[in-house]
């Protein structure tokens, strides 16, 4: 029941952050209706997208830490009433001004929901069994977004508009509010099992207790040469991740020649894809051992920048050529499986069960820091060197951090070979 709670309610989540990226087609048009030009209105969306975006990172770098002062589920039903709330908001606005309020509104709300599934995961389930518990977890979001464009793409081709989607999708969120408010509990002790085990060679031991002081919470993290490692890790991959979450409808239908419910539906591609490379990784590292894990990333990021050569190579079609669509599989296949990773598993070998709530939202609020750039920053690359410069750009930032997880295989192997904490 707890698996299918956390699952269903960050799958929920995501319901109210697929419909801005579905909607942008619609929006844009919406917007030229009222005289705004096709590119002015790419711009100030994709603005408002990073707006957002920075508002999940400060959320999850400030906010996500609450999970383990006060537990992991007050933070998870936060996030599903914020979605809900402010996507109805979104759906009744106008103009601008008050989406951004909305988006920025529904963002910061969902930053703290990652965090607090981490903390309730940590509480119900041995660390031997993470890779796969956050893997099956993770597929959550994947799934939920899938579903979502897949949903949102029909009700497009049935002729509702942008206001619908929102609605649909606060609906969904809300429901799941509901089942968590009513049935989930915050560890497997409540409900009369024994305690679960941490990672032995965690930072923090088998302690349970609330942190001292916010120094004793925060110095065991940031002394650690591989916590820093794994933390600019989220900073390249979210880069990457959320430039294809955010504009791969917008990609399909202006580049490739997809109209606009082809391009919602087909962008799900990037999400379910992703979904089979993280139950896939998640199973494979467990059976590899801990320190598979950035072995698996190494690879994946290696593999994820020659997919987005690839792409890059591919000329504009007018005939919604298949072509694209595979390389972004790839991409989703290569990258998003090892992604799963990092604010889910390595925090947990990181936090155990006092800092997981902290470890998992320093880890991802970093990450979304970098992903702020896929919404404003991107537009504007789109704009002025096409999506051929999107591309090659995006080559660049997953070679580096290809590097990086290689870096970090070096490290933790010589931590495990010596039967210590990772340095």
């Amino acid at each position: 029941m707890t698996v299918l709670l956390l699952f269903g309610g960050y799958a929920a989540c995501y319901f109210c952050r697929a419909d801005l990226s579905v909607a942008t087609p619609l929006l844009i048009e919406d917007l030229g209706n009222h005289g705004v030009s096709h590119s002015e209105a790419i711009i100030r969306l994709g603005a408002m997208t990073s707006f957002g975006v920075l508002a999940y990172a400060l959320g999850k770098l400030f906010l996500g830490g609450l999970g383990d002062v006060w537990g992991g589920r007050p933070n998870f039903l936060i996030g599903l009433g914020g979605a809900t709330a402010f996507t109805l908001l979104f759906a009744a606005g106008g103009a601008l001004p008050l989406f951004t309020v909305a988006w920025i509104g529904n963002r910061l709300t969902q930053s703290v929901g990652w965090a607090g599934l981490i903390k309730v995961s940590s509480r119900w389930f041995d660390y031997s069994s993470h890779g796969t518990i956050i893997g099956i977890l993770s597929v959550s979001y994947l799934i939920g977004d899938a579903i979502a464009r897949r949903s949102m793409g029909l009700l497009i081709e049935h002729g509702y508009g942008w206001r619908t989607l929102f609605y649909f999708a606060a609906a969904v969120a809300g429901a799941l509010l509901i089942a968590n408010a009513l049935f989930l509990r915050e560890s497997r002790v409540n409900a009369g099992h024994r305690e679960a085990r941490a990672n032995p060679l965690n930072l923090y031991g088998e302690s349970e207790l609330r942190p001292a002081n916010l120094a004793a919470l925060l110095l065991p993290l940031f002394r650690s040469r591989a916590f820093v490692v794994v933390c600019l890790l989220s900073l390249g991959c979210t880069i990457i991740r959320e430039t294809f979450n955010n504009w791969t409808p917008v990609y399909l239908r202006d580049y490739v020649g997809y109209n606009t419910s082809s391009a919602a539906s087909m962008s799900a591609i990037f999400p379910g894809v992703g979904a089979v490379s993280v139950l896939a990784s998640g199973w494979i590292s467990d059976q590899l051992g801990v320190n598979g894990r950035s072995l698996l990333m190494f690879l994946g990021l290696g593999v994820t920048s020659v997919a987005l050569l690839a792409l890059m190579s591919m000329q504009a079609s007018a005939s919604g050529s298949p072509l694209p669509v595979v390389a972004i599989g790839v991409v989703a296949f290569c990258l998003l499986g090892p992604y799963a990773y990092l604010g889910g598993a390595f925090a947990l070998d990181f936090g155990g069960k006092q800092a997981g709530a902290v470890s998992s939202g320093i880890i991802d609020g970093i990450g979304y820091l970098g992903g702020a750039l896929a919404g404003d920053s991107v537009a504007r690359i789109s704009v002025a060197f096409g999506w051929n410069g999107v591309f090659v750009t995006l080559a660049a930032v997953s070679a580096v951090a290809a590097l990086g997880a290689g870096y970090l295989h070096v490290l933790r192997s010589r931590a495990y070979a010596a039967g210590r904490t990772v340095p």
